[in-house]
């Protein structure tokens, strides 16, 4: 049984920009994604609304991807693969970060994630790098258009999928842009509705059964 662990935020929790409620189970990428691989593969969903890879958010509460990846990857132990999709929300006005400033964030996180692998799991996971949709012109108008600040947060979150695909080179990752799979919903500019879910979650699969030779 192979066991895959899906680390994000909510677009991997499965958030549905029209009704603002959880998507059901067969409509979430991660879900989607187990039933195209098979019944000999054990998906685990770690998506938390508003999750940033490294920085603390003191408006939201407790979002810091980093200080939470090691505990999340001992109490899921044994994986074999680990899927990560984090940059949305560190695009926020408040952070006012660039893409590089984005992508360092990551690699600190991906040399944390392979440092536990290679001397605690002997190399045993292989990690999946997915750099997230476009934030989309649309969320200007939505609820979530004065977090974001439109403009910068476009051009940032279409900057990333270079500096990702950089750091999957450097750190031995699987890699997948999903904007070039998905688009966000123009309900907010930032969510995927069930149908670009589920896409992804195709995606994603096909990704990970390449690499398994299948």
């Amino acid at each position: 049984m192979k066991r895959i662990l899906c680390f994000g935020d909510s677009l991997t929790w499965g958030y549905d920009p029209d009704r603002r409620i959880r998507l059901p189970e067969d409509s979430r990428w991660p879900q989607v994604m187990k039933q195209a691989l098979g019944g000999d593969h054990t998906v685990i969903e770690e998506g938390q609304n508003g999750r940033t890879i490294a920085s603390d958010d003191p408006a939201e509460g407790e979002k810091n991807g980093l200080r939470y990846i090691g505990p999340c990857l001992e109490s899921h132990a044994p994986l074999d693969y680990v899927v990560i999709m984090l940059g949305s929300n560190d695009c926020k006005r408040k952070f006012a970060y660039s893409a590089m400033d984005i992508a360092g964030e990551m690699q600190i996180m991906l040399e944390k994630v392979q440092s536990y692998n290679r001397f605690r799991c002997q190399d045993r996971f292989k990690v999946v790098l997915m750099s997230p949709p476009h934030i989309a012109p649309s969320i200007r108008d939505s609820w979530l258009g004065d977090s974001f600040g439109y403009e910068n947060a476009c051009r940032v979150s279409q900057e990333l999928a270079g500096w990702y695909k950089q750091l999957a080179d450097m750190y031995g990752c699987l890699f997948l842009d999903a904007a070039q799979i998905v688009t966000a919903s123009d309900s907010d500019g930032c969510h995927l509705d069930a149908e670009n879910q589920r896409k992804l979650g195709r995606a994603v699969a096909e990704l990970i059964r390449n690499s398994e030779g299948g």
